[in-house]
């Protein structure tokens, strides 16, 4: 009888597998086509960034974009499939398209530029705008502390000086820069603006811009970056720098670095000192990260991503940026006081007075609340999909 069961089972089981192959055949074979088509796409977009090159267009199209997205996004539900699952692809696959177009280069904007020197052409973020002013055929001369010797014959014929030197040595470089020609654009890139703007404008009476990059060096493509600029003085003279990094892609935002400054205490400053101290805090708390890794939801995975990724890189970063302005140890202070209000409210087991702060809280974010939570459930889907399971 057990013997007659177990044969049954087999065969069902046999049966099952050989169904289930079947349709992963065919699910490869779809696979295949999809490989196929992303392949073709790709060489389209390949044509169309020689077209954009040759003619001076912004490597992004927000309206295209947008467009495109809502055709698809009907076109998906009236063929039964989900639109939000063809808009994730769809960025997925414009994210590389724009990284691909990058190989055709750019146009140039102000091909009778003299001379750009990046001055730390050779780290990270002065590498990428290295690459990028030569992708749009530029002559790009790289200055490094060792070079100084010949400085003054590498500047002397520059159209344009861009300072890309850590933090707590840029206004001391900054300085040294009093034999500009008068109609040298000079530019830093420093993530503080208030001193190396006063500092430009002191040492250099021609054009003069500052520029903070609101992204890291690995970036793939400026395409929907952030660079934040603060007008120094003659903005004739760079509007072409401006016009130049639209193709590249990038979204600007004017500010004054007073504003500039104001904003990146919270934006960075309080970002980066809070993930530091939650990531101390955890060391010290000799935390099982596999474990925590394992039993974590999506949404703290990604808040232990964004911690983690802070470990990972250079600390005389983050302490310059901490550290740039008295304005941030002293925002800074005021999160320690709210933090120190909050937990007052849990050792008095005040369940009502918590709910009634939640509720102030969540009238300042507004609509931005709900935003916010649409926007996080991507990533939260991404968070989980790149999750590798395994045992404690």
């Amino acid at each position: 009888m057990s013997s007659g069961h177990d044969r049954s089972f087999f065969l069902d089981d046999e049966a099952m597998n050989v169904e289930l192959n079947v349709l992963r055949d065919q699910l490869d074979a779809v696979d295949q086509q999809l490989v196929a088509l992303l392949a073709r796409r790709l060489a389209l977009v390949a044509d169309v960034g020689d077209v954009k090159s040759r003619h001076g267009l912004p490597i992004y199209a927000p309206d295209r974009e947008a467009a495109m997205l809502a055709k698809r996004r009907e076109e998906a539900t009236a063929s039964g499939v989900p639109a939000d699952l063809i808009e994730d692809v769809l960025r997925r696959v414009m994210r590389e398209s724009y990284s691909s177009e990058n190989d055709s280069g750019f146009k140039c904007v102000n091909p009778a530029l003299r001379s750009i020197v990046v001055i730390g052409g050779a780290g990270q973020l002065g590498r990428l705008f290295v690459h990028m002013f030569r992708l749009s055929g530029y002559r790009v001369d790289v200055l490094e502390r060792g070079d100084w010797a010949q400085a003054d014959e590498m500047l002397a014929d520059a159209g344009m000086v861009v300072v890309a030197v850590p933090i707590d040595t840029t206004c001391e470089v900054i300085d040294k820069l009093a034999m500009l020609p008068a109609d040298c654009v000079l530019v830093d890139l420093t993530s503080v603006k208030s001193q190396p703007l006063a500092h430009m404008l002191a040492v250099h009476q021609g054009p003069v811009l500052g520029l903070h990059p609101m992204f890291g060096p690995d970036v793939s493509s400026l395409a929907k970056q952030v660079v934040v600029y603060c007008s120094g003085r003659d903005e004739a003279a760079y509007q072409w720098l401006l016009d130049q990094m639209r193709i590249w892609g990038v979204r600007l935002h004017s500010v004054t670095a007073e504003e500039h400054d104001e904003a990146m205490s919270l934006i960075q400053a309080l970002r980066h000192f809070t993930s530091f101290v939650y990531g101390v805090h955890l060391s010290e708390e000799q935390a099982d990260l596999k474990r925590l890794l394992a039993l974590s939801s999506p949404i703290y995975r990604l808040e232990l991503a964004m911690v983690g990724r802070l470990f990972a890189q250079d600390p005389a970063l983050y302490a310059d940026i901490i550290l740039s302005s008295p304005r941030n140890v002293q925002m800074i202070r005021r999160y320690h006081q709210r933090m120190g209000e909050a937990i007052n409210m849990l050792e008095a087991a005040d369940r009502d007075g918590f709910i009634q702060t939640f509720h102030r809280a969540a009238e300042f974010f507004g609509d931005y609340a709900g935003q916010f939570l649409r926007e996080s459930k991507m990533l939260l889907a991404q968070a989980h999909d790149s999750r590798h399971h395994e045992s404690l």
